[in-house]
């Protein structure tokens, strides 16, 4: 393999592999690591990349290493810690909500299997489509249908004790936008 030829597969798809690893593990470091040590094997192996399968490959490798570095410890993403409303703008009581409700987020993340997590946030975050997610997975549409609607069930069991907070929360949090914005 050419230093071009690595360099251009690199470019392409190491975002991609790196995101693929963080909504597994979710820390940054730990996915920029075995994102590193993908492209790292791939270039002292010189491997022979077909440009129709180099993708797959790349998240094959990625996924085991993953799997070979944290076997037994599953980590959920935590959505909570990149979104935070104003605090300006959050009453006790809002924030009392928002805890709650990050907190069963993160516990209904945390519970979800894992397959189900990774198209879920692919999905949600990413804003990927079904044929995406399963061009990068290897799976089917069906498959990434089935999974997700798995996802969306098991958040929908985990999170109904919370609905009524979740909607106290975005009624508050909206009118406390609206009450900003008129003054």
């Amino acid at each position: 393999m050419k230093k071009e030829e690595f360099k251009s597969i690199f470019d392409q798809y190491f975002e991609d592999v790196r995101r693929y690893v963080f909504y597994r593990s979710g820390d940054e470091n730990i996915a920029t690591d075995i994102a590193q040590d993908t492209f790292m094997r791939i270039w002292e192996k010189q491997l022979k990349i077909d440009p129709k399968t180099v993708k797959g490959l790349l998240f094959k490798i990625a996924n085991d290493k993953f799997i070979s570095a944290y076997r037994k410890e599953k980590v959920a993403f935590n959505f909570f810690n990149n979104f935070k409303p104003s605090e300006k703008s959050l009453t006790p009581e809002d924030e009392i909500n928002y805890s709650e409700l990050k907190n069963a987020y993160e516990a209904a993340l945390k519970s979800m299997p894992e397959k189900q997590r990774v198209v879920f946030l692919l999905n949600r975050i990413d804003e990927l489509k079904y044929k995406e997610i399963a061009d990068q997975l290897g799976l089917s549409v069906k498959a990434i249908e089935k999974i997700m609607s798995l996802a969306l069930e098991h958040l929908r069991t985990n999170l109904k004790s919370k609905i009524t907070g979740l909607v106290l929360f975005i009624l508050t949090y909206g009118l406390g936008i609206n009450k900003e914005l008129k003054q």
